[in-house]
């Protein structure tokens, strides 16, 4: 079976989640991982009873060896095989610098462009080691595009998942593996805006959110594309975003 694994799965009106529910629907065998054994099992039961194939398994994406069992169990499973593989971890991380710990900013550094990079190299030695090529993405943010004040920790991680998905995108292209980056511009109309910021969430109103569904088929749109006509990027907004 065709063999997807996602990483930065959280709850169902979530873009992880719904990221999932997609590429199973396409016919995919999908590992649902996260940080969160409930969330992950709530994804698993909707997609098995929509008559799809999906497995939850923990993961910490900054964990080097809980990445590297993630990619052997489920690679083990398809004999071999990995299709797609999504790196969708990472978190909004404000702050001033002036107030910021040392500590605080590593952390967004290794979940923004740690994890991505670890992610990203078992998605390549697996898809490398059986000749068949594959695709890699990753979720961007406009932050990956330009840096804003009072958000210099979260601007420096995505801009550099950026630059790694591009490097990899053209260090590996002649092993037909397409890396793709989503470029999310502006707030998602998911639970964490819904239940996180209900107040901010009610002053955009729904034509200012980002549907989750639009955003899933960009990610669908760089899977689809036929080696003769690949994309690097893709970016979703509402036509109220300015940018």
């Amino acid at each position: 079976m065709h063999t997807a694994i996602i990483i930065g799965v959280g709850p169902q009106e979530g873009l992880g989640a719904r990221l999932c529910e997609r590429f199973a629907s396409l016919g995919l065998h999908v590992w649902v991982a996260g940080r969160t054994q409930d969330s992950l099992d709530s994804v698993v039961d909707i997609i098995k009873t929509n008559g799809g194939h999906a497995t939850a398994v923990v993961a910490d994406a900054t964990d080097e060896k809980q990445i590297e069992a993630l990619f052997d169990q489920a690679t083990a499973e398809a004999s071999g095989r990995l299709d797609v593989a999504i790196y969708n971890a990472g978190n909004n991380t404000p702050g001033r610098i002036i107030d910021m710990e040392a500590a605080y900013f590593e952390q967004s550094w290794r979940v923004g462009a740690f994890g991505g990079f670890l992610f990203g190299r078992e998605a390549v030695r697996h898809m490398t080691a059986n000749n068949q090529g594959g695709t890699l993405l990753y979720t961007g943010a406009s932050a990956s595009l330009r840096g804003r004040a009072n958000f210099g920790a979260f601007n420096s991680s995505k801009a550099a998942l950026r630059i790694l998905a591009m490097a990899m995108a053209k260090e590996y292209a002649e092993h037909h593996i397409h890396v793709g980056h989503v470029v999310i511009d502006g707030p998602i109309g998911g639970e964490k805006i819904m239940k996180g910021f209900p107040e901010y969430a009610e002053k955009l109103g729904e034509e200012g959110l980002i549907n989750l569904e639009g955003i899933v088929d960009a990610f669908q749109y760089l899977y689809k594309q036929p080696r003769t006509a690949w994309s690097f990027e893709v970016d979703v907004r509402t036509s109220q975003e300015r940018w």
